[in-house]
């Protein structure tokens, strides 16, 4: 790892509509704050021809509803990088961030604003021709199959309104389907639109096997899940619309706790298991998809990042530059018995003529100070002298003890 090329209060890794509110709060809290974005900021809410649930907007075209999220940010001084995140290093309290470009970046806080990205199939023909008529943006890639015939891969929201937008620009589209005939996984809304659309047919109960083609897509094979018979169909276009995967495999080794499917679970405050990291929007274990609840994510990361920031200067304060020696006391708000030592503590303390600064410290939210000192179990105090361990005392005793320790 190289030399720190920059440091900020707050990094947000990804600029969709996440990282973006994050950073409007960010740079509204007077935080230091950058967007690492590896494409076009707004991310894949930039192909959205059409938002019409967005509150205040109406109708907005979600390339517009970002620039105006980034404007805004922009205007609390937030600063923008167009990078990929390649390696991060979250064990300390300064978190370090290097890009595909070799610059190396740190920071008090980081959001995971990384969103997702479409499915892949997989499936033969696929990869070899993305480009070259297979792919997975109707609103980036439709007017390039004018007057041709297309083929649609999936039944939910998206796949059936990008097939409605397609229908403007190709002569045909059809909708492979898994299910059976009038089932769709979209809203009954939708559904009804795409029934009445002339240019629009359906192939039920079926799954694509192939995309043909030497240079570009000339055809696909379609088996039939119940017969087991294999059809082919010609066409220029292939969509895939079968789902999203999030992006976050650069953080296989950050130490950052993800599911199975490769989502980041969050509590309530978008913490994730390390210290002053937070994920938001579409890469964290969520309910709602939707630019507004990613938003909301956004928001709350970075009002939870500033709170951390504001504790964690307290802390270096009050313990770093303290005239007395700090009983730095680890207790875990659950338990009771903890509880009760840290009162015990500040009685012993007071008999003393307050001879020390106690600073308390949960154990339960406090992982990473806890992991620098050691810490495995509560209470359990450290003694510290300018930030330097002088001892550790003996918490399973007596009151007389202790203050045999502290004297």
């Amino acid at each position: 790892m190289g030399d720190i090329t920059s440091t900020y209060d707050l990094i947000i890794v990804g600029g969709g509509p996440a990282g973006l509110t994050a950073a409007i709060y960010g740079g509204r809290a007077k935080l230091k704050t950058l967007v690492i974005n590896k494409g076009t900021v707004g991310g894949l809410v930039n192909t959205t021809r059409e938002i019409v649930n967005y509150p205040g907007y109406g109708q907005i075209s979600g390339e517009e509803l970002m620039k105006d999220f980034k404007k805004h940010a922009e205007s609390f001084g937030t600063d923008f990088l167009r990078d990929e995140v390649v390696r991060t290093d979250f064990s300390q309290e300064d978190k370090v961030i290097t890009t595909k470009k070799g610059k190396v970046y740190s920071s008090k806080a980081v959001i995971i604003a990384c969103g997702s990205e479409p499915r892949l199939l997989n499936i033969p023909g696929e990869k070899r021709l993305q480009g070259s008529g297979v792919a997975y943006c109707a609103t980036c890639d439709a007017e390039f199959f004018e007057g041709e015939d297309v083929v649609v891969v999936g039944s939910g929201d998206q796949a059936i309104e990008e097939g409605m937008y397609i229908t403007k620009f190709a002569r045909k589209v059809t909708v492979i389907v898994l299910h059976d005939e009038g089932i769709l996984d979209c809203n009954k809304v939708s559904a009804e639109r795409a029934f009445q659309n002339p240019k629009m047919e359906f192939i039920w109960n079926s799954t694509l096997e192939e995309v043909q083609g030497q240079d570009n897509v000339e055809g696909v094979k379609i088996k039939n899940l119940k017969t087991g018979a294999s059809t082919e169909l010609a066409c220029q276009g292939v969509f895939f619309f079968v789902g999203m995967v999030p992006s976050t495999h650069f953080l296989q080794e950050s130490g950052i706790g993800i599911d199975k499917r490769g989502y980041i679970p969050v509590n309530e405050l978008m913490e994730t298991n390390l210290e002053g990291v937070y994920a938001v929007g579409d890469n964290r274990v969520k309910y709602l998809r939707q630019v507004v609840s990613a938003a909301g994510d956004g928001a709350t990361a970075a009002v939870a990042a500033e709170r951390y920031i504001e504790e964690m200067k307290a802390f270096n304060s009050n313990v770093l530059e303290s005239d007395k020696q700090v009983l730095l006391l680890f207790f875990n708000a659950q338990d009771n018995s903890s509880l009760g030592f840290g009162t015990l503590l500040e009685e012993v303390n007071q008999e003393l003529q307050e001879r020390y600064k106690i600073v308390k410290v949960d154990l339960t939210t406090k992982k990473n100070l806890a992991q620098k000192y050691g810490i495995e179990k509560a209470p359990s105090v450290v003694v510290l002298d300018k930030g330097q361990e002088v001892k550790r005392l003996d918490c399973l005793t007596t009151i007389e003890n202790l203050k045999s320790q502290l004297c």
